[in-house]
């Protein structure tokens, strides 16, 4: 993974930043002038991020595993030995603890914090400012990093801004958590929860829509147009 550069290169690459030129003619320059001043460490250290995307600012710790054409943002830091899928979209101001996996597709949106203990599947959606938990009863004085409880967001499932999900439970697939709720047990699939502690309010698609099932226990996704089928409480798409 990418190392610390130079103090010159930094200075130099900061100026370029100031001139935020993006015209062919001055990337080419500026990669000559590196090139020349700093040998080609700096173009090898290109080919290694060329299949992913991270701003400046983002502090990428050695051993951690990024997919091709993820994008990370500013500020954001992805400690050693997490990792994070294909395309995946990683927003501003995030962190991503040790041994934390993100699936394919994953969006993170600003101000999350993704602590050592979770696993997201492809296609999790992550809202603004949502809220990980790794130890239920923490305490400062007492070091508890042993017990860290896992909590796994199951593949399509979205967890709305600044919604809370205590540690040690799993989010159920394509299950979606509105904004602002503690979810304190588990998430069936395709649940919509709400509230404070959260509670089940009905059933979502894929598409995030509402399923009406009425009688019949069948519902109709009005984008998608696909069936699902209720059945002992637990929904199927046909």
């Amino acid at each position: 993974m990418p190392t610390r550069h130079p103090f010159f290169l930094y200075l130099f690459q900061v100026l370029c930043s100031f001139l935020n030129r993006k015209d062919r003619n001055f990337r080419i320059f500026k990669d000559y002038v590196v090139f020349s001043l700093f040998n080609n460490s700096y173009f090898e250290k290109m080919k290694l991020e060329d299949t992913y995307f991270a701003h400046e600012t983002a502090v990428l710790d050695a051993g951690c595993s990024i997919g091709a054409q993820t994008k990370i943002w500013h500020f954001s830091h992805i400690m050693s030995n997490a990792v994070i899928g294909v395309g995946c979209n990683i927003g501003q101001n995030v962190v991503v603890s040790p041994e934390v996996v993100l699936g394919n597709n994953v969006k993170v949106q600003n101000n999350v914090s993704i602590y050592t203990g979770v696993t997201c599947e492809d296609d999790v959606f992550l809202g603004p400012s949502m809220v990980f938990t790794n130890i239920s009863n923490p305490r400062s004085a007492i070091v508890r990093k042993t017990q860290y409880k896992t909590t796994k967001v199951c593949k399509g499932a979205s967890i709305c801004a600044n919604a809370t999900v205590i540690c040690g439970n799993t989010i159920g697939a394509y299950a979606l958590v509105g904004a602002g709720a503690v979810v304190t047990k588990e998430v069936l699939p395709y649940a919509l929860v709400v509230g404070n502690p959260s509670r089940q309010i009905g059933w979502v698609s894929e598409y995030g829509h509402r399923l009406d099932f009425g009688n019949s226990g069948e519902a109709t996704c009005p984008e998608s147009q696909e069936t699902y089928v209720l059945q002992a409480n637990r929904v199927k798409k046909l």
